[in-house]
């Protein structure tokens, strides 16, 4: 757990930690952690299944693509996670004990976990966009031109989501969500102009 801590510790000073208000509050956490740490290792187990799912409404030439599937899902997903880690939740502890500067913090283990194990799925499966679009574009519900031309509503529908999933109110931490969702659906674009479904690109 103490690597999950590490955005607490370096916004707190030197000295503070977590708190737990009962009894089986630790073994609980090492339990969820353990839990939250299974999904990201079995990602590409999940995601293979997730490919055999979605098999039969492909193309033989396009069922060969299994391993660069599970590659760039799987690589996608951590990436997310490793950016809500990183960047995401940070901010938001950074923001949060700000607001709460002035009172007593009392962070319990059982609160912030839940809020990063959250964060850390949630932009998992943000990152996973592109690949939605890809098989939007392959099955011809999406093309590129249509993307292009759908951009500006993304961009506030992207917005309107990352103030919803994002925990805090402030302008910044939004555009932290934000920005890589508009960078992904740009990426989402150049994959459907590469993979999509040539018969319908004149629409």
């Amino acid at each position: 757990f103490h690597w999950l801590e590490r955005p607490f510790l370096l916004a707190v000073p030197e000295g503070e930690k977590l708190a737990f208000t009962d009894l089986p509050g630790p073994f609980m956490l090492y339990v969820k952690v353990a839990l939250l740490t299974a999904i990201f290792v079995s990602a590409p187990v999940l995601l293979a299944q997730l490919w055999f799912f979605l098999r039969p409404g492909l193309y033989k030439r396009e069922q060969r693509l299994f391993l660069p599937f599970l590659f760039f899902t799987t690589l996608f997903f951590l990436a997310g996670g490793y950016f809500g880690y990183l960047v995401a939740f940070p901010m938001v502890v950074k923001f949060l004990l700000g607001v709460g500067e002035g009172f007593k913090q009392v962070v319990t283990i059982g609160a912030y976990f839940s809020m990063m194990s959250k964060i850390l799925l949630g932009m998992g499966l943000v990152f996973e966009m592109p690949m939605l679009i890809f098989f939007l574009a392959r099955f011809g519900i999406v093309t590129a031109g249509q993307l292009v031309r759908w951009f500006r509503w993304a961009v506030l529908l992207i917005f309107v989501v990352a103030a919803v999933i994002t925990p805090t109110p402030d302008i910044a931490t939004q555009t932290v969500f934000a920005v890589p969702m508009i960078l992904l659906y740009l990426l989402g674009v150049v994959v459907a102009a590469i993979f999509g479904n040539k018969r319908d690109a004149d629409d």
